[in-house]
């Protein structure tokens, strides 16, 4: 199973093909959403909303074993395509990982050059449900 770290150093490499073009990136973001695997509409409650996004960004996770898997979807593409990317860094990662790793690819790509500070505080919004369902399997696990 790749790392925390390999996954984001893989995102690194894709997003440093672009060359900082920004209109590539954001078409980019948005590509990578699309390929993000369908929610089960039934998963598309309020409930499962991602509070603190001006987008509506519907988030599930579920443990197997002692990994945790994460659903997401957005009604706009640009989230959809963000929420992707951490997806794909937190899917199949420990609860341990999740809330210890270090999210360093959004500097590494610049990542506040094509997102506002509304997105931006979409993002933490995504990372924080991300690692709180981390820290609610966590305490199950130890319970």
């Amino acid at each position: 199973m790749n790392t925390l770290n390999t996954i984001q150093d893989e995102i690194i490499s894709e997003f440093s093909l672009l060359d900082g073009d920004m209109e590539m990136t954001v078409f980019y973001i948005m590509e990578l959403g699309q390929k993000l695997p369908d929610m089960k509409e039934e998963d598309k409650t309020e409930d499962n909303i991602v509070k603190g996004c001006q987008s509506k960004v519907w988030l599930t996770a579920k443990l197997e074993g002692d990994k945790i898997y994460f659903s997401a979807d957005s009604n706009t593409a640009i989230t959809k395509g963000l929420v992707s990317l951490l997806v794909r860094i937190f899917n199949g990662q420990t609860p341990e990982t999740i809330l210890n790793g270090d999210l360093y690819f959004m500097n590494k790509i610049g990542m506040e050059r094509f997102i506002g500070t509304q997105r931006s505080n979409g993002f933490a919004a995504m990372i924080k449900q991300m690692k709180l369902y981390a820290l609610a399997y966590k305490t199950k696990q130890e319970a």
